[in-house]
């Protein structure tokens, strides 16, 4: 069960999120310009983090930022300032937690909002506007998911047609609650051995995965009610995919 769901400033397809959102509940926490989608829609978040330089002005009115006391020069580098506010939607009344990052740092501010989430007991964790026009930017998100493997917890980026997901050795997918119609899988970090697809349409036995032939593992599909996906060695990401 997911317990954070981060949206990110990518590209969002509302009908999807909404949808999304409310089918799981959980600690919502919007990565900078991620908040607009909260705004537009009349969502309050539960916790906003990021250096803000790409929010609207009317977000920064929403996170109450004054701007003629910019804070830029008293947070030191990687550092941080935080302050709360209290907003209302509807019949719905909230304390947010606002988190202002420095803008020269290391870490995205999708990643600082994945920390934050981790720092506070987040063990699955479901990303929303990972991905967008920018290539840069979805395979840093990429690197989201190795980091979240290192710290023992489930990272899942997911747009209107896409899900991904570093998964385990035994992992178990059933037909009737497949994401979408084609299922890929990609080595990370080297190649993944002894590979197996079970209840494949394409199956696989005992086969060595690099990335220089991955191309064999696009677009695959559940045949049986049931597939099981082994490997020995390595790491393997899953793409879920529909049209």
């Amino acid at each position: 069960m997911i317990d954070t769901i981060i949206v990110s400033g990518g590209n969002i397809h509302s009908d999807f999120a909404l949808d999304f959102l409310k089918k799981n509940e959980a600690c919502l926490i919007a990565a900078d310009k991620g908040l607009e989608f909260f705004l537009e829609h009349q969502l309050l978040p539960d916790a906003v983090i990021g250096d803000f330089d790409s929010l609207s002005e009317d977000g920064k009115k929403f996170l109450e930022i004054q701007e003629e006391k910019s804070m830029d020069s008293e947070i030191p580098y990687g550092g941080m300032t935080e302050w709360k506010v209290q907003k209302g939607f509807r019949n719905e009344i909230k304390e947010i937690k606002v988190i202002r990052l420095r803008p020269e740092k290391d870490d995205s501010d999708t990643q600082s909002a994945m920390n934050y989430a981790i720092q506070n007991g987040a063990k699955r964790i479901t990303i929303l506007g990972a991905t967008g026009n920018r290539v840069d930017h979805l395979m840093a998100n990429f690197g989201l998911l190795m980091l979240g493997k290192i710290k023992q917890v489930q990272i899942v980026l997911v747009d209107a047609y896409n899900y991904m997901s570093l998964i385990e050795s035994g992992m178990i997918l059933k037909k009737e609650e497949q994401f979408g119609k084609y299922v890929s899988f990609f080595p990370i970090e080297g190649e993944v051995t002894g590979l197996t697809l079970k209840g494949f349409k394409y199956p696989l036995n005992s086969y060595t995965l690099k990335v220089e032939d991955s191309g064999l593992t696009v677009s695959n599909e559940i045949s049986d009610p049931e597939a099981e996906v082994t490997f020995e060695t390595g790491k393997l990401l899953m793409i879920m995919s529909r049209d």
